[in-house]
C-alpha cells in the first residue's frame, strides 16, 4: 500500500511541471506560449458571448454552440468578450440585457451565460480575453460608475454629441469613488466559480486573460497621470486576485492616450501588465472617408503602418508581445446589407495580416490580432440600429448593424482570415 502511494505521488510530481506549463497561456520571453509551444493567433471580437449563452433575454444557446463551431473549424480560437453591461435597461444605444443593474446587483442570468461560453470554449480548447469595463457608452463602464459616485446623471452620445461625452468621462480618472465600485466588480468577476464545471475563474485554461477595459482613455491630457495611476491600480489589484492568468489593459495604443506614446509605452510597461495592445481604426480615425472607401485604402495603409511600426519599436524596448485585437473597415460604399461586396474591407484586411505575419515570422514582438467583429449567423432586422429582439451582431447598438461585422455568408472576407490562420498556425509548430 505504501509503496502503491508512492508512486502515485511520484507520477503526480512529475506530471505537475508539464500540467502548469501547459495549462494557461503564458509570456516567456516576450512571446506567447500555449501548451508548452509558441501560440500565435487571428482572433476575433465576440462582445455579446455572455449573453448569447444565457437563457434570458438575448440568449440563444443553440446559435452560440454553432457559432463556436463554425469559428472553431476555421482555426480562430480567440474570443475578446464583454464580461457584460452596466446600468439602467432600455436605454437606446446600449447593451441589453445588463449584467450590473446598481453596483454589487447583478443578473445571475447574465453570469450564467458567462459560464456557459467559458465551458462550450473549454470543450473546444478556445480562450477568451475578457474585458471588465468600458470607456464608451455601449456597455455603460465610466458613465455608470461615475453617477453611482455622485457625479450626477452622465450624458450620452447620442443626445449631446462625443466631444461633450467625453468631456464628462474625462472625469473618470481623478474620481476615486468610481474606482473603488469598480474594484468591487473586479473582485466579484474574479471570484467567481463556474456554476457548469465548477472550477473557479482564476483557475479556469480556457480565460486567456483579464482585460481591464475596452479602450480605456483619459479623454484629456491633464488627466493621464491620473490615468496611469488607476489602471496600475486596477492591474495591480487583478494580479492579486488571480496569479494565473495574463492581464492586459485593451488601449487603443497612442491614439487612447491623447496621442502621447510614451504614456503607452508606461501603461504597457507596467509589471502586472504581460502584454501590449493597440486598435486600428481607418474609417472612424478620419483616415478613410465614407464616401470614398477603397480610393483612400493607400493613405490608410501608409498610416496604419506607421501606427503599428511605432508601437512595435515600444514592444521591443520593453520585450512585450503586441496584439492588434481591434480593426475593421466599413463594407463597400458605407451601405450595411449583407448583399454589399467587400472588396475595400478585403484588401484592407489582407493588408493588416501581411504587416502582422511579416513581423511573427522574423521573430517580432507581434503575436495576433482580433478583427472586429463576429457577425456570424446573425441577420440584422435593421441595419441603421440594433433594437431589442434583433440578432447580435458585431456592431454594438450604438453603431449601424453591419458597420463592421463579419458574417458567415461573407466568403472573401473569411478567405482572407482563413489564408492568415494557416499562416500564423505555422509558427506554432
Amino acid at each position: 500500500m505504501k509503496l502503491k502511494l508512492f508512486f502515485s505521488l511520484l507520477m503526480t510530481a512529475m506530471t505537475l511541471p508539464f500540467m502548469g506549463q501547459s495549462k494557461f497561456v503564458a509570456v516567456k520571453d516576450g512571446h506567447f506560449e500555449k501548451a508548452g509551444k509558441p501560440y500565435y493567433f487571428v482572433g476575433t471580437n465576440f462582445w455579446y458571448g455572455a449573453i448569447l449563452g444565457s437563457e434570458g433575454q438575448g440568449g440563444d444557446r443553440q446559435r452560440l454552440c454553432r457559432e463556436l463551431d463554425l469559428m472553431k473549424q476555421m482555426g480562430i480560437d480567440n474570443l475578446r468578450v464583454l464580461v457584460g453591461s452596466d446600468g439602467e435597461r432600455g436605454v437606446t444605444t446600449k447593451v441589453e440585457p445588463t449584467l450590473q443593474v446598481a453596483p454589487g446587483v447583478y443578473n445571475d442570468t447574465i453570469l450564467a451565460g458567462l459560464d456557459f461560453l467559458l465551458k462550450e470554449m473549454g470543450k473546444r480548447q478556445m480562450v477568451a480575453v475578457l474585458y471588465l469595463n468600458n470607456s464608451w457608452e455601449w456597455s455603460g463602464g465610466y458613465g455608470f460608475y461615475l453617477e453611482h459616485a455622485g457625479a450626477g446623471k452622465q450624458p450620452r452620445p447620442n443626445d449631446v454629441g462625443y466631444p461633450a461625452f467625453m468631456e464628462a468621462m474625462s472625469k473618470y480618472a481623478t474620481n476615486q469613488k468610481a474606482h473603488e465600485l469598480f474594484y468591487d466588480y473586479l473582485r466579484f468577476i474574479l471570484g467567481r466559480t463556474n456554476r457548469y464545471t465548477g472550477m473557479a475563474y482564476k483557475d479556469d485554461p480556457a480565460i486567456m486573460s483579464w482585460q481591464i477595459g475596452n479602450e480605456p482613455r483619459a479623454f484629456s491630457t491633464e488627466a493621464l497621470p491620473a490615468f496611469e495611476k488607476w489602471l496600475a491600480e486596477a492591474s495591480e489589484l487583478i494580479r492579486s486576485l488571480d496569479p494565473n492568468h495574463l492581464i492586459s489593459i485593451g488601449s487603443e495604443g497612442a491614439w487612447g492616450c491623447e496621442g502621447d506614446f510614451d504614456c503607452w509605452e508606461r501603461i504597457s510597461a507596467d509589471k502586472n501588465i504581460d502584454y501590449a495592445n493597440i486598435h486600428l481604426w481607418p474609417y472612424n480615425w478620419g483616415w478613410a472617408k465614407a464616401d470614398s472607401l477603397i480610393e483612400n485604402l493607400p493613405r490608410a495603409k501608409a498610416n496604419t503602418k506607421d501606427y503599428i511600426d511605432r508601437h512595435l519599436a515600444i514592444c521591443a524596448k520593453i520585450k512585450k508581445p503586441l496584439v492588434m485585437e481591434e480593426f475593421g473597415y466599413p463594407r463597400d460604399g458605407f451601405k450595411f446589407e449583407l448583399s454589399t461586396p467587400t472588396i475595400g474591407r478585403d484588401d484592407f484586411y489582407e493588408y493588416v495580416f501581411s504587416l502582422v505575419g511579416d513581423n511573427a515570422e522574423q521573430g517580432g514582438y507581434f503575436a495576433g490580432c482580433n478583427f472586429w467583429g463576429w457577425g456570424g449567423l446573425a441577420k440584422p432586422k435593421h441595419t441603421d440600429q440594433w433594437l431589442v429582439g434583433d440578432d447580435y451582431t458585431g456592431d454594438p447598438a450604438q453603431e449601424a448593424q453591419g458597420l463592421n461585422s463579419v458574417f458567415a455568408g461573407d466568403a472573401s472576407t473569411l478567405q482572407v482570415i482563413k489564408s492568415q490562420i494557416e499562416r500564423m498556425g505555422k509558427l506554432t509548430k
